[in-house]
């Protein structure tokens, strides 16, 4: 079970991140950071996912300027250009962790409100400033996003929540500001929602046709090991 929300002392809830900002169609929040050295717990990490909001940022073909990661085998790249978690779910997490979270609370480049995993899709498209973005797959957190909140199984709720954010490719370069609109311009005719696929990555679902469609769809960034999972449930006798 999730702890329940803390009162403070006058017995009234703390003002929460959720609480303080209105939502819309939008970005609530631009983040970034370069990796740094941190302590979790009795542990020292390097990490880029100790960002912090700022006004504006350039956003180029392989992330935010000012923006990095520790990790180049399992982040950044073209496919996992810019992070985006859904601020919709912030509230969510406010009451489970029983804590007020600062922005980039889950070291995500573009906190947005109004799109979350079962709302937009593989391969859709958004202009957010002066870019233009294309979602590429689910973000999946690693034990460092753990280690950040000082929580052990936050890892674990995320992927049974579906409450994972997504990743996006850049398909045109420019200027971001907190504040601007989040515009879906192309849906993709596919229309495999971000959660569908989490269903898959975390056991929810066996849909093989689904596996076989994701496996080659050029816009899906995990293609490569959707192919390698179907394999192998192919070559089972």
């Amino acid at each position: 079970m999730f702890p329940c929300r803390i009162l403070p002392c006058n017995g009234k809830p703390e003002e929460s991140y959720s609480e303080r900002t209105t939502a819309a169609v939008k970005v609530v929040s631009l983040n970034v950071a370069l990796p740094s050295t941190r302590r979790y717990g009795r542990e020292e990490v390097r990490t880029g996912g100790a960002k912090k909001p700022v006004p504006s940022a350039t956003l180029r073909l392989e992330g935010f300027e000012g923006d990095g990661q520790a990790d180049l085998v399992n982040h950044g790249g073209a496919e996992k250009a810019v992070c985006v978690y859904p601020f919709d779910h912030y509230a969510y997490w406010e009451r489970e962790l029983g804590r007020r979270l600062a922005p980039a609370a889950f070291s995500e480049n573009l906190t947005v409100s109004g799109a979350v995993e079962t709302g937009v899709c593989i391969g859709d498209v958004f202009r957010v400033g002066e870019a233009v973005v294309r979602i590429s797959q689910p973000r999946m957190p690693c034990s460092k996003l753990a280690g950040k909140n000082g929580e052990r199984l936050l890892t674990k709720w995320v992927g049974e929540t579906g409450y994972t954010g997504f990743y996006m490719r850049v398909l045109s370069e420019g200027l971001v500001r907190a504040g601007d609109a989040f515009e879906r311009v192309e849906s993709h005719p596919d229309l495999i929602p971000i959660a569908k696929v989490n269903d898959i990555i975390y056991g929810r679902s066996e849909d093989t046709r689904l596996i076989e469609r994701l496996a080659s769809l050029p816009e899906f960034g995990g293609r490569a090991h959707f192919a390698e999972r179907l394999g192998r449930e192919m070559s089972r006798p």
